[in-house]
């Protein structure tokens, strides 16, 4: 059976190759993202807002709870952003202030982490990003970030 083509040395050595890579990429501990692509609107917010202000970005939440991401926003000028904790249609507490970069950016701050029951909150559906504004203090547009 050594002389067969499936037990060839290279096809073993091949074969071997592919199950210590497998074995180091489950047992590695590297956190996977959940990549969460959110489009903000005023329809979105509690109360909805009548706006032309619009905003996109993707919102990246890892395994082991840290976060990271940006939004881009046209149309509004935005005082404020953050990531909150509620369902779509109600709103709560700020759980992640972003930083403002530039006159139309939002990016989540370095070592952003989730606690254990915000990370749950994520898995449920229950955290929203917002931008806010002078105009609109309560947030001027709005979406939730879906896992």
């Amino acid at each position: 059976m050594s002389n067969h083509p499936i037990f060839s040395k290279s096809h073993l050595a091949v074969l071997a190759s592919s199950v210590a890579v497998a074995g180091l990429a489950v047992g590695s501990g590297v956190a996977m993202a959940t990549q969460s692509t959110v489009t903000l609107s005023g329809a979105q917010e509690v109360p909805a807002v009548t706006t032309s202000a619009k905003g996109a970005g993707t919102i990246s939440i890892n395994a082991d709870r840290t976060v990271s991401g940006t939004v881009t926003t046209s149309g509004v000028a935005g005082s404020m952003a953050h990531i909150h904790e509620a369902a779509a249609g109600k709103n709560g507490p700020v759980i992640i202030p972003l930083e403002k970069k530039g006159d139309n950016q939002w990016v989540v701050p370095a070592n952003a982490k989730l606690t254990d029951a915000q990370y749950k909150a994520y898995q449920a559906g229950d955290l929203y990003v917002n931008v806010h504004s002078d105009a609109h203090k309560g947030g001027e547009i709005r979406a939730q970030i879906k896992p």
